[in-house]
């Protein structure tokens, strides 16, 4: 019995030496340092194109800078004096304006001027006072303008149209300054006003309000 249990099969060894299941089927050793390489090799190609995947992703889209918009967005009046028999208007509106930053970054910008016009004729103008304009969002401000029609010809049709109820204004203006982005970058951005917008005279809003 004892002499059985001694005749028991044990994996072969040399010099305290265990060999591998590769090499116990006999697979030669260079044969495996080659598959290593090969393996490092696709590991090293596959986590370059990640992260020039995700480089390229991050460059656009976050990275990729675009002009924000500058609109009115309402606005309420305090003096309204229309006359329709001697054709004049004195208006005080309070316009409510927005910057809105569709960036990844702050949008810092300079102080400037809304102009009113009606026709061609400017009829008022308010100071943009400079601010900020966080990152994925919108900037709100309120300025006061005066709006008079003291500069307008006699003959520029304004009596027919206060005489339907509608005076037709449209506003111009024109924001400079810069976005910036992971507090490294900053780049120069401009964005215009062009809006169109109609005051009613009779419930004495804002109405029809479009904006390029």
């Amino acid at each position: 019995m004892a002499e059985k249990e001694q005749q028991e099969y044990h994996p072969a060894t040399a010099n305290g030496y265990h060999r591998s299941d590769e090499e116990a089927a006999g697979v030669p050793s260079d044969e495996l340092r080659r598959q290593k390489r090969k393996k490092c090799i696709i590991y090293i190609v596959a986590f370059a194109i990640f992260q020039i995947a995700v480089i390229t992703l991050f460059s656009v889209t976050v990275m990729k800078v675009k002009n924000p918009k500058f609109r009115v967005r309402s606005a309420t009046f305090g003096t309204f004096d229309v006359q329709t028999a001697n054709p004049s208007f004195n208006l005080m509106m309070n316009v409510e304006v927005g910057v809105k930053n569709t960036n990844f970054g702050p949008y810092k910008f300079d102080n400037s001027t809304i102009y009113f016009y009606y026709g061609d004729t400017e009829v008022g103008s308010a100071s943009i006072p400079n601010s900020k304009a966080n990152f994925k969002s919108t900037k709100k401000l309120t300025v006061s303008v005066d709006l008079t029609s003291v500069n307008l010809a006699t003959n520029s049709g304004l009596g027919t149209q206060l005489a339907s109820g509608i005076l037709p204004l449209t506003s111009r203006a024109r924001l400079t300054g810069k976005v910036e982005l992971m507090l490294i970058m900053k780049k120069k951005k401009s964005v215009d006003m062009d809006c169109s917008m109609e005051v009613n005279t009779t419930t004495r809003e804002l109405q029809n309000l479009t904006c390029n």
